[in-house]
Order: C-alpha cells, then sequence, then structure tokens
C-alpha cells in the first residue's frame, strides 16, 4: 500500500491535467505484483494522451501559419501557447518592416519614375525586370507587356545590341531612338548580383545646340574672312605695285566697303548676344511709337537717298512698353532690309497701326522679288540667305532677321511673314495688349 500512494503520488506530477484519474484507475484495478505493470499501462496512456494533446495544438498552429497573418494564434496554454505568440510577435514585426521596406522601394520606383532619364533594370540574361515610362517612350517599349523580355529582341539596332553584349559598362553610346524622331545618349551600369543598369538620355536638343553653334562659329568665320581676303588683296597690291591715283582711289573704297561690312557683322554679333543674354524688358519703361517712327524715317531718307518710293503712316498714337533701342532695330532691320531687296523705284510701305484687340502692329510692305515658300520658315536662322550672292552683293549681314525674332519674343509678341515670288514681301511685327497702350488713354488715366 504505500508503493501504491507512491505511484499515485508521481502521476499527477508527470502526466497532469485530465489524464490523472487513468493511471489511478489502472492501479485500483491490480493488487500485489500487478502494480508495476498497472503503473507502466497508466503512465502509457498519460503520455500517449499527452502526446495527441500536443499534437492536436501543433496542427492547429501549422494550420493557423499557413492561414491569414492577421488572424489571431490559437489559445492554447504551455508551451504550445506560448510559441503561437512568439510567432505572432515575430510575424507581425516582420509585417511591419516589410511594409516599411515595401513603402520605401514604392517612393524609390517613384522618384525614377520621375526622372527625365529612361532607366531600365535588366537581368544577367538581359531581361527587362523594370521600366520607367521615359525608357518606353525612347525606347518605344510597353511597361508592362514587355517585363520579362530580352530587350535585345526589342531593340534590334546593330549598335545598341553589340554595345550590351561587349559588357562596356563604363562607355556610352549614342544613338537613333528606334522611332527616329530623337538621339539618345545610352550608359550602362552594374549592380546587384550579375545584373545592370541601362540609362537613356533624349539628347536631341542638346545636338541641335551644338551644331547651330558649330554652323555659326563656321558662319561667322566664313563671313569675316571674305572681306578679309579682300582687304589683304587689295593691301598686298598697293604695297607690289605702283598703282595709278584713280586704281589707288578704286582700291581705296573697296577697302573702306569691306571694312564697313566687317564692322556691320561685328555690330549685329554684339547686338545678337547682348539681346539673348538679357533679361525680359519690364513695361514699366514706355517708349512712344510717334517718337521711334520720326527716327525710322530720318535714318530712312538718309540710307535710301530717294531710290524707292517710300511711305509711312501712323494710325493710332501709341506707346510701347520695353527696351527702345531693342524696339528701334527691330524696325530698322525690317525697313532696310525691305530696302536693301527692292529695285530702284519700287515701293516700300511703313506702317503702325493699334489692333482691335489693344495691341500693336508693326508692318513693313514690298515690292520687291519676293521670297519661295519653302524659305519662309528659315529666315529667323543666323547667316541664312535665300540668295547668298545677292544677299552680300547688297551689304547684308545674315543677322537682321535673327535679331527681329529675339527682339519680338522678349517683348511676348510675334513675328509674321508673308511672301510671293513675283510680288513683294510683308513682314508684321504683332505687339501684345499688355505691351502697348494708346496716347489717348494716359492722358484720360492722367
Amino acid at each position: 500500500m504505500p508503493e501504491t500512494r507512491k505511484a499515485r503520488s508521481a502521476t499527477p506530477w508527470l502526466v497532469g491535467g485530465t489524464a490523472t484519474g487513468l493511471p489511478a484507475t489502472a492501479l485500483a484495478a491490480g493488487s500485489g505484483g500487478s502494480v508495476s505493470l498497472a503503473l507502466a499501462v497508466g503512465l502509457a496512456l498519460a503520455f500517449a494522451l499527452l502526446w495527441l494533446r500536443d499534437r492536436h495544438r501543433l496542427s492547429q498552429l501549422r494550420d493557423w501559419l499557413s492561414g491569414p497573418l492577421d488572424a489571431p494564434p490559437p489559445e492554447h496554454g504551455g508551451s504550445v501557447g506560448e510559441i503561437g505568440e512568439r510567432m505572432q510577435r515575430a510575424l507581425r514585426s516582420r509585417e511591419a518592416e516589410s511594409a516599411v521596406e515595401r513603402e520605401r522601394l514604392a517612393q524609390f520606383l517613384s522618384a525614377i519614375e520621375a526622372s527625365p532619364n529612361g532607366v531600365v533594370l535588366l537581368d544577367e540574361a538581359d531581361g527587362i525586370q523594370w521600366l520607367n515610362r521615359t525608357a518606353a517612350v525612347h525606347f518605344g517599349l510597353d511597361t508592362q507587356r514587355d517585363l520579362n523580355q530580352r530587350i535585345t529582341h526589342l531593340v534590334r539596332a546593330p549598335a545598341f545590341v553589340g554595345h550590351l553584349q561587349g559588357g562596356d559598362t563604363g562607355a556610352e553610346l549614342v544613338l537613333p531612338s528606334p522611332r527616329g524622331d530623337a538621339t539618345l545618349l545610352l550608359l550602362l551600369r552594374p549592380y546587384g548580383n550579375h545584373m545592370r543598369l541601362l540609362l537613356s538620355q533624349d539628347i536631341t536638343e542638346r545636338e541641335r545646340n551644338d551644331a547651330m553653334r558649330r554652323d555659326f562659329v563656321a558662319n561667322v568665320s566664313h563671313e569675316i574672312r571674305s572681306p578679309l581676303t579682300v582687304l589683304l588683296g587689295f593691301v598686298d597690291s598697293m604695297l607690289q605695285l605702283p598703282l595709278t591715283e584713280a586704281e589707288s582711289k578704286r582700291a581705296l573704297a573697296v577697302m573702306h566697303q569691306q571694312a564697313d561690312r566687317m564692322q556691320s557683322l561685328v555690330t549685329d554679333l554684339l547686338a545678337l548676344a547682348q539681346i539673348e543674354g538679357a533679361p525680359r524688358p519690364s513695361v514699366e519703361h514706355w517708349v512712344d511709337v510717334s517718337e521711334l517712327m520720326h527716327r525710322l524715317q530720318t535714318d530712312i531718307a538718309a540710307s535710301d537717298a530717294g531710290r524707292h518710293v517710300v511711305t509711312l503712316s501712323v494710325e493710332g498714337a501709341a506707346e510701347i512698353g520695353g527696351v527702345e533701342s531693342e524696339l528701334f532695330s527691330a524696325f530698322w532691320n525690317l525697313a532696310g532690309n525691305a530696302l536693301r531687296y527692292t529695285p530702284a523705284g519700287g515701293e516700300v510701305t511703313v506702317r503702325w497701326r493699334l489692333t482691335p484687340e489693344g495691341g500693336g502692329e508693326f508692318c513693313v510692305v514690298d515690292s520687291g522679288p519676293g521670297i519661295a515658300r519653302e524659305h519662309i520658315p528659315r529666315l529667323t536662322e543666323r547667316f541664312y540667305r535665300v540668295d547668298p550672292s545677292r544677299s552680300r552683293s547688297t551689304g547684308g549681314t545674315g543677322l537682321g532677321l535673327a535679331i527681329v525674332k529675339h527682339v519680338v519674343q522678349r517683348h511676348g509678341g510675334e513675328l509674321l511673314i508673308t511672301s510671293e515670288v513675283g510680288k513683294g514681301s510683308q513682314f508684321r511685327i504683332l505687339l501684345p495688349a499688355h505691351r502697348v497702350r494708346a496716347v489717348a488713354d494716359v492722358a484720360a488715366a492722367a
């Protein structure tokens, strides 16, 4: 009987809970030598029940882990319940960290998406993992449809394919876009594990500006070299040959003419550079149109010397908000061109008027040879000439209309050109209403 109590007292410590009564029942059913067998059977049943209970709890814990992470863990006591609670805390912490990382990734991709440059993420097989909209426009791709496609299957330019296969991640590549409407600068950069970053930049405007700059320098050099060649030729002749007085006077006249041509060219270049680099003129300074037209009339009379029939009119006294020197330069260039290219005896009309919208219009109409339609869009380019030989013989620098265009744009206006071969040309400067005010309105306000 003492052994029986000892065994019964040990059973709750080993089994506990719901399994306590099973070994006690088994012990009560046996006696003497069968006590040990009954104890073994009771312990086996107790451990079996404990194993089944823990297995059931672990199965529930496994089902919870495979389900939604926001579901609460199964409520169990003991070590299994503590494991569930710890796992839930760890999962929640990991989910919070993942949410922060996803937010950072979304912000990073959003920043790349807003970049003016194209960005393409390529895997080790040159497959497209991600690209922004700018890159899609540059290469003619789709941001969703073309994912996981090899970029060399979509962009087949030989120079591009060779650049990617060469693996040179430091060299730049310039090539036309697949659509042919832009020039792209490409750059490869390695990142991650055998992955590469393809960057693209639209340099069409930069290439155009560089070409214009090269053309400008070449044109300036040519324009200055021509009169210099004439000057040096006559200087050499006067130094080496015994010229008569008449020949010397003729040589000096030509030299003076060529020097004037170079001076006009330098003056126009400086004026154009000053206009391009100056800030937009303010409307606080008002220029009297009547005074501008009076100065223009004086210069026309002195320059033309009665070779043309010139008509000048002012329809509506007004003031223009802007820079007087620039406005007069634009007006004089249009009038001077009309006088220069209109044959002697032709008609030139110079007119200012107020428009019904409240703005102003300066117009020059001539009866000259006219300009073919294909030349009109390029007339305001620097050094562009419809007939280079004829333009040089008349003394033009090829910068007059470029100066007019910049002055008009700086004053918020518009330059309109209409012409027909054999019927003359018309040049109009339209100024907006906020740049023009009628003199009568100014007097009334005063």
